[in-house]
C-alpha cells in the first residue's frame, strides 16, 4: 500500500503542470557547435539559463554512451528550500520528446516547470538531452558535421542513449529510478522495456502524450509527412543526414508540405497536435527560441515508418539484403510490447484530442 501511495503521489506530481502564463529561459549555445568547451557549457548551458536563476542548486553532467556519443544531462538535487529529511530522495530522470531538448521541461515559471516541482517535491531530478540535440553534440571520435555521426534511429536511443542515462542515475543515486518520457520519450521507454532493459533499475515510469502506435493520429501535416519519409527518398531529397528545421533544406521541404491543402502552417503546433486548450503566445514564442532542435534524418524514417506499417519495429533498410545482414531476416524484428512485465508501475497520460498520441492508439498498448 506505500509503495501505490508512493506511485500514485509521483504521478499526481507529473500532472501537475498547469497552464503557462509568462516564460522565463532563453537559447543558449549554437545548433552547430561539435566540441563544447566544459566552461562554456556550465556558462550558457541549461542549469546556468533556466534552473540556477530561480534558486535551484543544478548540475551539468555529461556521460558516453558505448557507441561513442556524449550526452548532456542536468541534475537538480533538492528543491529551492532543502528540506531537513536525512533519507536519500527518490531519483527522476525526464526525458523529452523529438526536434526538443531538455530546456522544453522549463520554459515556464517555476511552480509551473515539472522537474522544478519535483524538486520542490522532494525528488532527485534528472534531465536528459538526446544524441544530437545543441548540448549533446559530441562524439568520442565523429564531429557533428560529418553525415557518419547522424547514422542513427530511435534504435540507438533505445540500445545505447536510454541504458547510459539509467544507468549512471542509479549508479550515482543506488536507487531504483522513476521515469517521465514525453511523445519520443515514451516510444523508447515501452521498446526498451520490452527488450526487458532497465526494468531492474525502474521503480515507475509515467509516460505522457505516448507514441507507441500511430494509426490512428488525425494530424494533416503529421500524415503527410509519414509519407513523405519513405525510405531513402527523403535523403535523396534533401542530401542531408541530419534533420534540422532551421537548415534551409529542411526550410524548403517543410514549405513544400505547407502547400498542400488543409495544412495550416501559420499555426504549426496546432497543425503537428491538434487545437490546445493551454498555450499561449509568449510560450509559444519561447518555445520557438528554443527549438525546434536536430535529430538524423534517419531517426525521422523511422519514425515515418511507425505510421505507415502500424507496427513497433526496428528500422527498416528498405532492401531484404540489408535488413538480413543487420537482423538476419529480411523483416525488421519487432518490439513486442505484450513482453513488458505486468506488474511494472506504469502510469500513461493522453489528451482525448490529441491528434498525434490518439485515445485508439493509446489503447492499443495499454490493454
Amino acid at each position: 500500500m506505500a509503495h501505490l501511495r508512493g506511485l500514485l503521489s509521483f504521478c499526481i506530481l507529473v500532472l501537475l503542470v498547469v497552464q503557462p502564463h509568462q516564460a522565463y529561459g532563453s537559447a543558449r549555445g549554437s545548433f552547430r557547435r561539435t566540441r563544447t568547451d566544459p566552461m562554456m557549457s556550465q556558462a550558457n548551458g541549461i542549469c546556468a539559463s533556466s534552473v540556477i536563476v530561480h534558486g535551484y542548486k543544478c548540475q551539468e553532467i555529461y556521460v558516453a554512451t558505448k557507441d561513442g556519443y556524449i550526452l548532456n544531462m542536468q541534475r537538480i538535487p533538492e528543491g529551492r528550500i532543502a528540506g531537513g529529511n536525512m533519507t536519500k530522495k527518490q531519483p527522476v530522470l525526464i526525458q523529452h520528446g523529438v526536434l526538443v531538448d531538455g530546456m522544453t521541461w522549463l520554459l515556464n515559471p517555476p511552480e509551473q516547470n515539472l522537474p522544478l516541482i519535483l524538486a520542490d517535491n522532494g525528488f532527485d531530478v534528472w534531465i536528459a538531452n538526446g544524441r544530437g540535440t545543441r548540448f549533446s553534440r559530441q562524439h568520442t571520435s565523429l564531429d557533428a558535421a560529418q553525415p557518419e555521426y547522424w547514422n542513427w534511429s530511435w534504435d540507438e536511443l533505445v540500445a545505447y542513449d536510454m541504458p547510459t542515462f539509467f544507468d549512471y542515475v542509479h549508479s550515482q543515486t543506488g536507487q531504483k529510478v522513476n521515469y517521465v518520457g514525453h511523445s519520443q520519450g515514451t516510444l523508447i521507454a515501452l521498446a526498451s522495456f520490452s527488450e526487458g532493459l532497465q526494468v531492474d533499475k525502474l521503480k515507475s515510469a509515467a509516460l505522457l502524450s505516448p507514441i507507441a502506435y500511430l494509426s490512428h493520429m488525425s494530424t494533416v501535416l503529421g500524415v503527410l509527412a509519414a509519407k513523405t519519409f519513405v525510405g531513402e527518398i527523403t535523403k535523396i531529397v534533401l542530401g542531408l543526414a541530419e534533420f534540422n528545421p532551421k537548415d534551409p533544406h529542411v526550410e524548403n521541404f517543410l514549405k513544400s508540405l505547407c502547400a498542400n491543402p488543409g495544412v495550416d502552417c501559420y499555426d504549426l503546433l496546432s497543425s503537428l497536435t491538434g487545437k490546445n486548450c493551454c498555450l499561449n503566445a509568449s510560450t509559444v514564442d519561447l518555445f520557438l527560441k528554443n527549438g525546434p532542435q536536430s535529430t538524423s534524418t534517419r531517426n525521422m524514417i523511422h519514425l515515418s515508418q511507425t505510421v505507415r506499417d502500424k507496427v513497433i519495429a526496428k528500422f527498416n533498410y528498405g532492401r531484404p539484403d540489408y535488413n538480413l545482414m543487420h537482423y538476419g531476416a529480411i523483416i525488421p524484428p519487432v518490439y513486442n510490447i505484450s513482453n513488458i512485465p505486468r506488474d511494472l508501475p506504469i502510469f500513461v497520460s493522453y489528451g482525448g484530442n490529441d491528434a498525434l498520441s490518439d485515445v485508439k492508439d493509446v489503447q492499443g498498448f495499454t490493454r
